[in-house]
């Protein structure tokens, strides 16, 4: 009976902390939730082509110093852990990505191996928080116009090449959706305009990428 009781208090008072914040834990647990297959589709899809032509390799590195960047700045900041859990899911997601991209593009050499090594030791310091606050603090700016340009390179690269065979819908429509989900969480949660900006933007340019890739996948299909 106690541990009922204990079950019901606990439930009272997270009901206290509002609907406001409610909303916004249940908005992270969906987003967490379609975060953990966003890149799935896309993966696939190169996997299935054995192509991962239309996709911009400059961009998956940009996308994932950006990624890499804010997961650091949230945990260092140790800001509420459900307010950033999609990171490192899209950056497990975004290493597998990354390999078939660049293994279909031939580009798994000395150069990238080396480079791959040098990211898992900053890594490693950040993890331990070994790395200077600092410099994350001045990154972090950044990573609004990188995630963005990252973005804008893969709209490019569909919009040159006008071919989005290998190119996800379903994974720029989930990106889309879960930036746009994140604009109303760290609005009630932190207020942090830092990232809020990041996420309007990415919402923005996943959007205008989607609507591309729709485009560009019927020409395909016809042709």
């Amino acid at each position: 009976m106690a541990e009922v009781d204990t079950f019901g208090e606990a439930v009272l008072r997270y009901m206290d902390k509002g609907l406001v914040l409610i909303v916004a834990d249940i908005l992270s647990l969906i987003t967490v939730s379609s975060c953990l297959v966003i890149k799935v589709p896309q993966i696939n899809t190169i996997r299935a082509n054995k192509s991962s032509k239309g996709i911009s390799i400059f961009g998956l590195c940009l996308e994932l110093f950006s990624y890499t960047v804010m997961i650091s700045y949230n945990y260092t900041n140790d800001y509420d852990f459900l307010s950033y859990m999609e990171y490192p899911i899209l950056l497990l997601q975004e290493y597998v990505l990354i390999y078939f991209a660049f293994k279909y593009q031939n580009l798994l050499g000395l150069r990238t191996r080396v480079v791959a090594v040098f990211y898992v030791i900053i890594a490693t310091l950040i993890y331990m928080k070994m790395f200077p606050l600092m410099i994350l603090q001045f990154l972090v700016p950044f990573c609004t116009p990188i995630g963005a340009t990252s973005k804008v390179l893969q709209l490019v690269a569909i919009l040159r090449t006008k071919d989005a065979s290998s190119v996800s819908r379903m994974t720029w429509f989930l990106s889309a959706f879960t930036n746009m989900t994140r604009i109303y969480t760290v609005y009630v949660q932190s207020h942090d305009w830092m990232l809020l900006s990041n996420f309007l933007i990415s919402t923005f340019l996943s959007s205008s990428v989607f609507v591309a890739a729709c485009i560009y996948k019927k020409k395909t299909k016809k042709e």
